[in-house]
């Protein structure tokens, strides 16, 4: 067992992990060192769109591995897997959106995303909106609202200004003093919220109006979790720059953002090399985005994320679970009390199954299981959380 050196040697996130020693992963389950099986319904916080270890993803990273590794920074040498996955997101992507960078997460991806917007327009001013997640770097960071995380490392960025989400009278903020406005297609920290009201697209007109731009965060949304390859799809929406991650790498890490071939190039002078990145494209990870991304849009597995949603709708009806929000395979189920929440996901994990929390709305179940998760193991997953509220619900009784 490995619980020691974890806590001694590993750098940790909260003062109490969960800490379940890994074995290794297959599908939709991931298993321990003792061999119990985890069934999985967070895909590694919507990582994982194919389930681990893929066989599509993991023939595609084995064969590149044979060919080369690393060979030089991002942007110099003409390296396949990187060419092809940028050319495929091209092809499902509405125009003029045709341009990718690779880079090495999704936070990272913001961060290029707001210095291309600074650099296009001249402009400083960035709005985000409140309860918003975008990464933990200085610059996403900066675009969060929540002062009891930012409070220990500022000074942050500046010229940043906040907004309500489906708020339209916020809209006049957006001014001719912005450079862009940053939302996550649906908000995930804050409880999985969809824009209403045809919200992004008034977004869209106010920025195309003011001559800022608009950046779309589709770093959970995107990659088929919504029914769509790409949330904004659902919106009636175009934003200028999308943002990619998580579901993109099939378990290895990624991050992209895409913008016109115009608005990119501003990247690449005044100053030369405005981003730039050593590992961003590395030819494993992106034969393992476009293995990824291939067989997402080549198979059935969007238009099933609204069929799965369907029926984690049906089987999980309890008088605990006060509602489901979200779309496709992006939910969250919640209880009354954060303390339910906290029991629910604790005792599913001693059940074999895998849950987890929303980083805003302590009331939240996060529910993002692979794309490839099956109806079985969907309504199996559902009856392992009925039975745990059962108990509560008999201890509150």
């Amino acid at each position: 067992m490995q619980e020691g050196d974890f806590f001694k040697y590993q750098a940790q996130t909260t003062p109490h992990p969960l800490a379940m020693e890994i074995s290794h992963a297959k599908g939709s389950y991931i298993y321990d060192s003792n061999g119990k099986a985890h069934l999985d319904f967070v895909a590694g916080v919507s990582a994982c769109s194919l389930g681990h270890c893929h066989p599509k993803v993991v023939e595609a990273v084995k064969k590149q591995l044979d060919q080369y590794l690393h060979v030089m920074v991002y942007g110099e040498y003409i390296q396949k897997p990187a060419v092809d996955l940028c050319k495929l997101l091209a092809k499902h992507l509405p125009a003029p959106l045709d341009t990718t960078y690779l880079v090495n997460s999704g936070t990272e991806a913001i961060e290029g995303s707001i210095k291309l917007a600074r650099r296009y327009t001249g402009r400083t001013e960035i709005i985000a909106a409140k309860n918003a997640y975008h990464g933990n770097t200085m610059g996403s960071l900066s675009l969060m609202d929540f002062q009891e995380r930012k409070q220990p490392f500022l000074p942050l960025i500046p010229d940043v200004r906040h907004i309500s989400f489906n708020c339209e009278w916020c809209l006049n903020q957006i001014t001719q003093k912005t450079a862009a406005v940053v939302l996550e297609t649906i908000q995930g920290g804050a409880g999985f919220i969809e824009p209403i009201n045809d919200y992004l697209h008034k977004v869209q007109q106010k920025c195309n109006a003011v001559g800022a731009l608009l950046i779309l965060d589709e770093i959970q949304p995107g990659i088929g979790r919504t029914g769509k390859l790409f949330g904004f799809e659902n919106y009636n929406c175009l934003p200028d720059i999308v943002v990619t991650g998580k579901g993109l790498g099939g378990g290895l890490p990624i991050g992209a953002f895409t913008t016109s071939s115009k608005l990119m190039s501003y990247l690449s002078d005044k100053p030369k090399l405005g981003h730039i990145t050593t590992f961003g494209g590395n030819p494993v990870i992106a034969s393992a985005a476009l293995a990824t991304l291939k067989q997402i849009t080549e198979s059935n597995l969007i238009e099933g994320t609204l069929k799965k949603e369907k029926l984690i709708r049906k089987h999980l009806r309890h008088p605990l679970i006060k509602e489901i929000r979200g779309r496709g395979l992006m939910l969250a189920a919640f209880t009354e009390y954060p303390d339910v929440t906290n029991q629910i996901i604790l005792e599913c994990k001693e059940k074999g199954l895998i849950l987890f929390w929303l980083l805003f709305e302590p009331r939240a179940i996060r529910i993002t299981p692979p794309l490839t998760i099956s109806d079985d193991e969907i309504i199996k997953g559902c009856q392992i959380i009925l039975s745990v509220l059962d108990e509560i619900d008999e201890k509150l009784v």
